[in-house]
């Protein structure tokens, strides 16, 4: 079937409307008509061909929610009507050891994205959510409860997801000081899902104008990080620290900051390699550096029902189809609180 998508088929392309080819759906398969989808900053990233190995035509998009059109013969668990969500995957090899442990996004094959992911199918990788329709097999398909707000649960589903699971994994909660660097479209969604869980979260950004906007999301203190004397009050104080900064930046300012086994996950890529950090610093306090990436299915259906339960969503600007491209130029500024949301209802105007 030929559904309307927004697109680009080359990086030094603006995204444009187009027609691309969604396949009936299969005996297990979930047809969704695309209400929103959130708009991340790999969508930019890929689409203007920044990362490697971009694949064109590129239909960007994996903070997706809509409604069930069609299922196949085989589904159980979804009927038509009901609201729905997808996020980055739509596939794995469901056999490996990460996917049996339900851990789908560290598939030993390598997991399939929503976009740019390999496809049998025409033109053979993945299109996203920047379009009116998808198909998806039901695995994949995640079940909304969030009765309000539809357009502020898209971003969840990467966002939301990206730091949920290492404050998940790590352990955040009562009785736990959780540092949140960076206050984005990931750093935003990180301090309302620590302050959820009970820990004491402190948002660490770079302008004083900030301070207060990090209080609103929930953060129980708020440091400058250019202020020398807020960091060292706060020196070996820290069980975890969420690091969502997706520029290279001094790593050695926060590990000062945590406790003996303290640890800081990283989940932002940068463009440019971190400065070499202090060894000594992880050594002297047993301290850990590590890394965290989206989630699997079954916690990111964790995540959505922990948000529905606690009344999460992100902080979105909605936008029509049209503005993709100045989205795209705003963010570059970090011009957004906190996430560009389209509304796809806007795709044929």
């Amino acid at each position: 079937m030929t559904v309307l998508a927004y697109g680009t088929n080359a990086g030094d392309k603006p995204l444009a409307p187009m027609n691309i080819s969604r396949r009936a759906p299969g005996a297990h398969d979930v047809q969704i008509e695309i209400d929103y989808c959130g708009v991340c900053h790999s969508d930019l990233h890929q689409a203007r061909s920044e990362w490697p190995g971009t694949l064109y035509p590129c239909v960007p998009g994996h903070e997706i929610i809509g409604h069930v059109s069609a299922v196949g013969a085989g589904v159980t668990r979804f009927a038509v009507g009901e609201t729905v969500g997808v996020g980055c995957l739509v596939g794995s090899c469901r056999s490996c050891f990460s996917c049996d442990d339900g851990m789908e996004q560290y598939c030993e094959h390598g997991f399939i994205g929503t976009y740019n992911g390999h496809s049998t199918e025409p033109p053979g990788h993945t299109l996203g959510g920047y379009s009116q329709r998808i198909v998806v097999e039901d695995h994949f398909v995640l079940k909304i409860a969030h009765k309000e707000n539809l357009a502020g649960v898209a971003p969840l589903l990467c966002a939301g997801i990206t730091t949920y699971s290492p404050l998940r994994h790590w352990g955040a909660g009562p009785g736990k000081k959780v540092g949140i660097v960076g206050i984005g479209g990931l750093g935003h969604m990180g301090i309302k899902l620590s302050h959820a869980m009970g820990a004491h979260t402190v948002a660490f950004t770079t302008s004083e104008s900030k301070r207060e906007d990090a209080k609103a999301l929930g953060a129980d203190e708020v440091i400058v990080s250019k202020n020398a004397d807020e960091m060292k009050a706060h020196g070996r104080s820290f069980d975890l620290i969420i690091n969502t900064v997706a520029a290279s930046h001094n790593l050695d300012v926060f590990v000062n900051l945590l406790k003996r086994d303290g640890t800081m996950v990283m989940c932002g890529v940068p463009d440019h390699p971190h400065p070499a950090f202090n060894v000594g610093g992880l050594i002297f306090k047993r301290g850990t550096i590590a890394g965290s990436l989206i989630g699997g299915i079954a916690e990111t259906q964790e995540m959505l029902d922990f948000c529905a339960e606690k009344g999460i969503w992100a902080e979105i600007e909605m936008i029509k189809m049209q503005e993709i491209e100045a989205a795209f130029e705003r963010m570059r500024k970090s011009d957004v609180k906190y996430r560009f949301v389209i509304d796809n209802s806007t795709i044929a105007e």
